[in-house]
């Protein structure tokens, strides 16, 4: 009796062990465009466009087949934003500037994975994180960087091309909490003084990238 529980338990240990991998995933793909504005008052205000783009970047995911994985992920995109404001510094004037806008992500995202086939794994997910914004302004040379909390939700699908190799295509929605204005200095021009208003960004994009099985010893 007692060598048939080990013998369960051995092969409940090495279904799980079978079960579980780690993978690399890659990404790249075109950004939409998204409007940000906020009126503090009539004389201090801004309103601009984040410009489409390429995004890319990576991921290590921690897969549990049946349940799911959980994801490191790094994402990039290099972007400008066209702005006419007014910082209520100058007599309300209103100016414009062009300014020159990096985006990070660093995410902690989970998904969940449907098996249709060997060959189709669809997946729906959501994460949470930090939002990296470097903003510069191309006028004067003055820029500025902000940490913001974001989040994202994404859908898409793994075709596999082979044992360890498969094509990832998604749609995604990144937003970051009142990540443009204030400390960013959009409505200044980097003078230095900011606004006290904020506004949220969404960022919708349709993507793909490559997805790498790392075998387990």
């Amino acid at each position: 009796m007692k060598k048939l529980i080990a013998l369960v338990i051995l092969l409940s240990v090495s279904r799980i062990a079978l079960s579980q991998e780690i993978r690399l995933n890659t990404y790249g793909g075109y950004i939409f465009k998204n409007t940000v504005n906020s009126y503090y008052t009539s004389s201090s205000f801004y309103e601009g466009t984040i410009q489409d783009g390429f995004r890319w970047g990576a991921g290590i995911e921690y897969y549990i087949q049946d349940k799911g994985g959980i994801e490191i992920q790094y994402l990039r995109q290099n972007t400008n934003v066209p702005t006419r404001y007014a910082d209520g510094i100058f007599g309300g004037n209103i100016q414009f500037t062009d300014f020159d806008l990096g985006v990070n992500y660093v995410m902690i995202n989970g998904t969940r994975y449907f098996s249709v086939s060997e060959k189709v794994e669809p997946f729906a997910g959501a994460g949470i994180g930090l939002g990296i914004f470097s903003v510069k302004n191309p006028d004067n040379g003055n820029n500025n960087t902000a940490t913001k909390l974001s989040w994202n939700i994404r859908g898409g699908a793994n075709l596999w091309l082979a044992e360890n190799v498969a094509l990832r295509v998604q749609a995604s929605l990144f937003s970051a909490v009142e990540a443009i204005g204030g400390g960013l200095y959009f409505g200044t021009g980097g003078s230095g003084a900011g606004l006290s208003t904020y506004s949220t960004m969404y960022q919708f994009g349709l993507e793909g990238g490559l997805v790498f099985r790392i075998p387990q010893k």
